[in-house]
């Protein structure tokens, strides 16, 4: 069983948000490929734009692309629950809103400049390349310059 598209419509690469979209896909999963953005913010971004979730992405036309992206760009505006965001509450403005794409590397460098910059312990352990979130470094993890377990003659 092969899937045949064909038509002048039909689009077998999308450009969104400076991410190449396969348009083979059903529409969440084509939104997917789009960094930040995952299964359930896309269902709910086409359910908000009036997208049918099971049309192909490659059908879509520009004014439905543009409703998604506008919809994922500020979902708050469109009544999707504040917890359904991925970054709640900026600690450096307070605003909740949802990034993606380029804006999830930034968040991420800024977060970790800032951990850094205060000179907390998550930021440290990030500054000197070691383990962050609790796990045994004694034995596994090593990496570079390995220390081997000397025998007692």
């Amino acid at each position: 069983m092969s899937l045949t598209l064909a038509g002048e419509e039909f689009q077998h690469m999308l450009r969104v948000m400076n991410t190449n979209v396969d348009g083979k896909r059903k529409v969440p999963y084509a939104m997917r490929m789009v960094k930040g953005v995952g299964r359930r913010i896309a269902t709910v971004a086409c359910q908000r734009a009036g997208v049918d979730p099971h049309r192909r992405a490659g059908t879509l036309g520009n004014d439905e692309v543009e409703r998604i992206v506008a919809v994922l760009v500020k979902p708050t505006d469109f009544k999707v629950p504040t917890w359904f965001v991925n970054r709640k509450k900026d600690p450096k403005d307070g605003i909740t809103s949802h990034v993606m794409s380029n804006g999830v590397d930034n968040k991420i460098r800024e977060d970790l400049e800032r951990l850094k910059k205060m000179r907390n312990h998550r930021g440290l352990r990030h500054a000197w390349g070691l383990r962050v979130r609790g796990q045994h470094t004694k034995t596994t993890g090593r990496r570079g310059r390995t220390v081997g377990v000397s025998k007692k003659k």
